[in-house]
């Protein structure tokens, strides 16, 4: 797709738009610190305040809502030394069915689940994350994660529910590859609640009518605003340590699988969720990808499909107006709630033949059909990235 020019300030790669979400985004874009252009991805879909798939560049304020309440969320993808072939020798098709049990067993599964004790692995990145704290974040006044959540360290290496997965998958040279996607979870979503209420609370202190209250911001140069950055940048990287542990589990189950260790020949890890400092247009803007990926030139990316169709290794191509950005996988068509009331259990099935996952209705608000065509995103997607591999699932795990 031809970028096009919705406004102003707000620039469109999405050929599948629906009404709600471009007047959501034209509400955003309206900002008066969003410069100099709100970038709309081919994936975009309506989102609480800012839209997903919204590249947010600010002057002096951040919106924490824009950011999200998974902090950090993203993908990780691992190539193994492994083909097909190699995967289904072990087993056939009951072996593979018992690689997924495994997997399963090892990475807690499902919003308000998590790890009954750290594993030894994973201590290394506690330690490094209690540092972390200790140096960025003591100084404003909150001494320890646990203030948000106090089992904060079991969530480590969980999965969630909703969108979050695990795949085993091959790409077009039938090569194995370990791939998932999952951010700061609770821990995350405690410390985005937080600030969202803060920054509401100032919008009301400060008398400011906003045209949507999740549009409430931070100031730059405020105690408010510096709390927000030091913990915000703590989430992001417990979500890309969160996503280090479950693949660390995914490997080591693979590896028993094949009865030999795993050969890492390549690995991926990307946030879509988060905000950081960039210099774009000649300006320092605070760029805020709210399911958005960075494309710089050369930069490669993850973006995945919805569940049963193709994910995607990307190179970003560096594209100026989208601030070097690019989709992050599919976008909702329907809401979950609406899917549940069009799909059925046997769709899911149809959906899903050939690959290996756990049988359930509670995945048909997951059902491709919920989701944009993955094949018109990355259409729309071809001035941003270039595909530099294809994957199509073996395994795929999800939390009910």
């Amino acid at each position: 797709m031809t970028i096009h020019q919705l406004a102003p300030k707000l620039y469109n790669w999405a050929s599948i738009l629906e009404p709600h979400t471009r007047d959501q985004a034209l509400t955003t874009a309206a900002m008066p610190f969003v410069h100099p252009h709100l970038a709309l991805m081919p994936d975009a879909h309506l989102g609480k305040g800012a839209t997903v798939g919204s590249v947010i560049p600010t002057l002096g304020a951040i919106m924490p809502a824009a950011v999200g309440v998974d902090i950090g969320c993203g993908m990780i993808a691992v190539r193994t030394q492994w083909t097909g072939v190699d995967l289904y020798e072990v087993g056939g098709v009951p072996g593979v069915r018992k690689l997924r049990e495994d997997i399963e067993s090892r990475i807690p599964l499902s919003a308000g689940n998590h790890n009954t004790e750290v594993s030894p692995g994973g201590w290394d990145r506690i330690n490094e994350l209690e540092t972390m704290w200790d140096n960025t974040c003591t100084s404003h006044g909150v001494e320890l994660p646990s203030a948000y959540s106090t089992h904060w360290r079991l969530q480590l290496g969980t999965l969630g529910s909703g969108n979050h997965f695990i795949e085993i998958t091959l790409d077009e040279d039938s090569r194995v590859w370990a791939f998932l996607h999952s951010g700061s979870r609770g821990i995350g979503n405690q410390i985005a609640r937080h600030h969202i209420k803060v920054a509401t609370e100032l919008m009301k202190k400060w008398w400011i009518d906003l045209p949507d209250p999740a549009l409430a911001y931070l100031v730059e140069g405020t105690p408010e605003f510096d709390h927000y950055i030091a913990e915000l940048n703590w989430a992001q990287h417990f979500a890309l340590l969160n996503r280090e542990e479950m693949m660390d589990r995914v490997l080591d189950a693979l590896a028993l699988h094949m009865g030999t260790e795993v050969v890492e020949e390549q690995r991926i890890n990307c946030h879509h969720n988060f905000t950081q400092k960039e210099h774009h247009f000649g300006r320092n803007l605070w760029i805020s990808r709210k399911g958005a990926i960075s494309a710089r030139e050369g930069q490669l990316g993850l973006i995945p499909g919805s569940m049963g169709t193709a994910s995607y290794v990307v190179e970003g191509l560096g594209s100026k107006m989208s601030f070097n950005s690019s989709p992050h996988g599919a976008g909702r068509n329907f809401s979950r709630s609406k899917a549940r009331k069009t799909f059925t259990h046997e769709q899911l099935r149809e959906a899903m033949k050939g690959i290996e996952y756990r049988d359930t209705d509670a995945f048909i608000d997951e059902i491709p059909q919920a989701y944009k065509d993955i094949d018109q995103v990355m259409a729309d997607a071809a001035d941003l990235v270039k595909i530099r591999h294809t994957f199509h699932q073996v395994i795929n795990v999800k939390g009910d």
